[in-house]
């Protein structure tokens, strides 16, 4: 359900910010055809944001030296993890409220029936009337009163109109409609609708898409030869009759904008550098909403043996547990006692992880600690697999989260000459509840290949800093 109300959020804000440029900065402009393109964009941006993750940099390990250059020994890089602030609040707030959810349900339901009901209309009509194809073009008669209207490939008009004058020139106009593919535009509109039904900036979004489309049929008819003037008085003669909002009408409520429009003279080129807003905002929402944020990797801790008959399956971000009583009951016992607990990333991505209990060990004061040996100590896998170790075991504490408090933990340890770690502290702290996490982690960790000096095994001494960021 998160991940859904994610979809919805994010691209409802991309949807919002890209309209918001379109009718600051472009919607007067007469780049018509530019226009549909960024029109366009915005909306299947907007479709694949939540979907987009990046990482904005690889991560590497470093080891700083000298004492001249930081404080601590063995300085490794930050490693940087992200609790739920505002943004992941508020997906959770309303994924957990029935009655949000009950509405928005409610509003997609009928949203999705209107849009059935008008394709059934549609459908009727042409099943109802008779239909005459020319070239690609099928044209309905239908022996109403109402403005001729275009919908993918036909075009529905009464057959009495065809002695009016400029018949020609309506003809010509939805045809422009069809020939420019106007109505799938249209129909990926309506499914927006259905899915964004509750945010006004896709409401706006369509209206000007549809106002761009009548732009660019208007363009289109008026290179044929017309006159501007004989064309405006065209628009103002079309009656209006009965209307289908999903299908291309000739004559629609957007008349006195197409007329200014027609009387608008181009804009300069200049008026191009415009676009560079909606360029700008498509970057900013990547690097608000598609770059990771937390470094994870998935728990291969097995907590389950492979010939168990126990299942976990998430129900309404819940974990049930189904299979033999022995098994559950091990599973509830180990969850009573603290032993796993099941947390959430920055992403939405949930873990089950297991708590270990590890006894901090201490060295002998008279044994000899290393910064610097000539075999230096090796996590296994590497510094990013430590790195990965880290960021995927800490939890950023709920009391921390509550009370707003983020900053930089430095922790010491040293890799013991058995590869165990030891002398776990806090070098520089910044709370008592952020500070014992970052010290049950480092002290979690598993055993390192040790460090060498002149051939023998011996302890080094490191430091972590963990950088814990609220959102």
């Amino acid at each position: 359900m998160n991940n859904l109300v994610n979809f919805i959020l994010e691209s409802g804000i991309s949807l919002s910010l890209l309209a918001l440029i379109y009718i600051l900065f472009l919607r007067k402009e007469t780049f018509f055809r530019l226009n549909r393109i960024f029109l366009l964009i915005s909306v299947s941006f907007s479709i694949l944001l939540p979907f987009l993750k990046f990482r904005i940099y690889e991560p590497k390990s470093i080891m700083l030296a000298e004492v001249t250059v930081t404080p601590y020994q063995n300085l490794m890089e930050a490693v940087t993890i992200y609790g739920q602030d505002l943004s992941g609040t508020l997906v959770q707030t309303i994924g957990s409220s029935h009655l949000i959810i009950f509405i928005y349900l409610a509003g997609l339901v009928f949203f999705l029936a209107r849009l059935i009901f008008r394709l059934i209309q549609i459908s009727l009509l042409i099943h109802g009337n008779p239909v005459q194809q020319v070239g690609g073009v099928k044209f309905v008669s239908v022996n109403k009163e109402f403005s001729p209207f275009s919908f993918l490939g036909w075009i529905f008009i009464n057959p009495e109109k065809q002695q009016d004058r400029g018949y020609e020139k309506i003809v010509a106009h939805e045809m422009e409609h069809i020939k420019q593919g106007h109505s799938f535009d249209v129909l990926i509109l309506e499914f927006m609708t259905i899915i964004q039904w509750f945010n006004p900036f896709m409401w706006l979004l369509k209206r000007v898409i549809r106002e761009n489309h009548e732009f660019l049929a208007d363009q289109a008819v008026l290179g044929s030869g017309i006159s501007a003037a004989q064309y405006k008085q065209l628009l103002l003669s079309q009656a209006v009759g009965f209307q289908i909002e999903m299908a291309n009408n000739f004559n629609t409520s957007l008349v006195k904008n197409r007329i200014k429009m027609i009387s608008k003279i181009r804009s300069s080129k200049i008026a191009n550098f415009k676009y560079v807003f909606g360029i700008l905002s498509v970057l900013a929402l990547l690097i608000v909403f598609a770059c990771e944020q937390k470094e994870s990797v998935e728990v291969q801790t097995p907590l389950i043996p492979e010939n168990s008959k126990l299942e976990l399956t998430l129900q309404d971000d819940k974990i049930r547990l189904d299979g033999a009583d022995s098994d559950i009951q091990k599973i509830e016992e180990m969850l009573n006692s603290g032993k796993l607990v099941l947390t959430k990333d920055s992403l939405g991505n949930s873990f089950i992880s297991v708590v270990k209990e590890v006894k901090p060990k201490v060295l002998d004061s008279e044994e000899q600690v290393f910064f610097i040996v000539e075999d230096m100590p090796e996590y296994p896998g590497g510094d990013l697999a430590l790195r990965k170790f880290i960021a995927n075991s800490i939890r950023y504490p709920e009391a921390a989260v509550e009370n707003g408090i983020q900053g930089k933990v430095y922790v010491t340890f040293v890799v013991t000459e058995n590869g165990d770690i030891a002398n776990a502290k806090i070098a520089r702290g910044v709370d008592p509840v952020l500070d014992k996490e970052a010290l049950r982690v480092v002290n979690m960790q598993p055993k390192w290949k040790p460090g060498y000096q002149r051939g023998k095994a011996v302890n080094v001494s490191y430091t972590v800093p963990i950088n814990f960021v609220l959102q």
